[in-house]
């Protein structure tokens, strides 16, 4: 099986996992960006970095951070309208503390 196969074959269990639905052609079109990626990292990989220091951001950056202002939220219709499980008040999730 080659590169392009494997690629398409990772995107289609991605978007299984995420539940996601795509046509043939979004599947085909995701799977070559994916191998453009992959590509692109093995490029990176081939650098050589020994005596370069690691960066968190190329340049100087400010944090600006803003008040917090309230605001009207969505109605609770519209709130748990894709909710895969809800008792039309709140979310129902699964038990996560024992």
């Amino acid at each position: 099986m080659g590169a392009r196969e494997d690629a398409r074959e990772l995107v289609e269990r991605i978007a299984e996992l995420a539940r996601l639905r795509f046509s043939a052609e979004e599947l085909e079109s995701f799977a070559e960006q994916f191998q453009r990626i992959v590509e692109f990292v093995q490029v990176l990989q081939q650098l050589e970095l020994e005596g370069v220091e690691p960066l968190t951001h190329v340049v100087e950056v400010e944090n600006a951070l803003r008040e917090d202002e309230p605001r009207e939220s969505l109605p609770r219709e519209e709130a748990l309208r894709n909710a895969p499980r809800h008792d039309g008040v709140f979310f129902r999730v699964p038990k996560v503390i024992e």
